[in-house]
């Protein structure tokens, strides 16, 4: 973990921004080999463990001479399906999903090297290609989400307020008759820390526009621009799918049960401040009980998995930006946090 007492380190180190490029460039090779395994049949389940083992493999292979320089998976591969928002990633022990023709297909994953976080995200539709585009709603969705992000990546500049780019995706979702998510956040990111203070808001209702603090946006900051539009009302709901992704808090307390404790100190030693998936633990089943004392005393939060109701079609598309120096879940549960610095994945239908 960074030490608090050294001065943060920003991109206006030229290794830091080296950093985040190895950690983009990871991110990006491993998000194609994904994508290659969402074919009609495939399984969800082992698409997500297929893509991290490989960010596993590959952060392996850099700084090798520091022993001390941590590095590995910053989020878990999740492989989201139809109107599933985010964060679906199952287990050995819960229930799989197999892709089926014409699904739309949410892919997102992410890694750092030395705590500097690169994450994407990308939406297929299973079965389309040049000879059979998609169209329809399906479509609809797809150019909405592509043209707000780029909009939006064009916004991330120093004197930026984060409520213009608030609006300007709202306004071009709403001509193509689309919604972006209510409530979703795209977080200012740090060496190890993935949900900076700093966020842009998607599509917040009144409650959230009198809670939710306007920010500008600073040379040296990193950002990660999160664009997901559905094609009905945007509103997320739970799902009855258990939760599998969960990150550490900087929370304290004194656990009472044994296994919760050996269980918090794995996830400290192996994870850090990184989200996990559960499936990384060698018992799944302990695991899941220990999480809860962690969970119900704040140690650690859960990623839930949301879902729209009566909205089959949603796109993701997730760009960030960093703000150089020559220019430059609704609650936690629905909060999604992800980083890349100047790295794009090329917009797909």
């Amino acid at each position: 973990m960074a030490d608090k007492d050294e001065t943060e380190k920003t991109i206006a180190e030229d290794l830091v921004v080296t950093k985040y490029k190895m950690a983009g460039e990871i991110v990006n090779r491993v998000l194609k080999q994904v994508l290659n395994k969402c074919v009609v049949g495939a399984s969800v389940r082992e698409a997500c463990e297929f893509g991290d083992k490989i960010l596993t493999e590959e952060t392996s292979k850099v700084f090798k001479k520091e022993k001390e320089l941590k590095k590995g998976i910053a989020f878990p591969t999740c492989i989201s399906v139809n109107n599933c928002i985010c964060h679906f990633s199952p287990i050995a022990s819960e229930p799989d999903l197999i892709l089926k023709d014409e699904d739309m297909v949410k892919v997102d994953l992410g890694a750092h090297v030395d705590g500097f976080i690169a994450v994407v995200a990308h939406t297929i539709v299973i079965g389309s290609s040049p000879e059979k585009k998609v169209s329809g709603r399906k479509a609809d969705v797809v150019l909405a989400a592509h043209y707000a992000s780029q909009a939006a990546l064009r916004l991330l500049k120093p004197g930026t307020e984060t409520y213009t780019i608030t609006g300007t995706v709202e306004k071009i979702c709403d001509a193509y008759k689309c919604k972006p998510i209510e409530g979703m956040l795209s977080h200012q990111l740090k060496q190890f820390k993935i949900d900076g203070e700093k966020t842009i808001i998607q599509n917040p209702n009144d409650a959230q526009k009198k809670e939710h603090e306007k920010y500008t946006l600073e040379t040296h900051e990193v950002y990660a621009m999160d664009v997901l539009v559905s094609t009905g009302e945007g509103v997320g709901r739970e799902q009855d799918t258990r939760v599998t992704i969960y990150k550490k808090t900087e929370e304290t307390y004194q656990l009472k049960l044994k296994a919760s404790r050996m269980f918090y100190s794995e996830v400290s030693h192996k994870h850090g401040l990184m989200p996990f998936n559960l499936r990384t633990f060698e018992d799944e089943k302990k695991a899941k009980m220990a999480v809860v004392e962690c969970v119900n005393h704040r140690l650690i939060e859960p990623f839930q998995s949301d879902c729209v109701v009566d909205d089959p079609e949603l796109k993701n598309l997730l760009y960030s930006s960093a703000n150089p120096k020559s220019a430059k879940k609704k609650k936690k549960k629905a909060e999604k946090a992800v980083g890349d610095v100047a790295m794009e994945v090329d917009a797909k239908a």
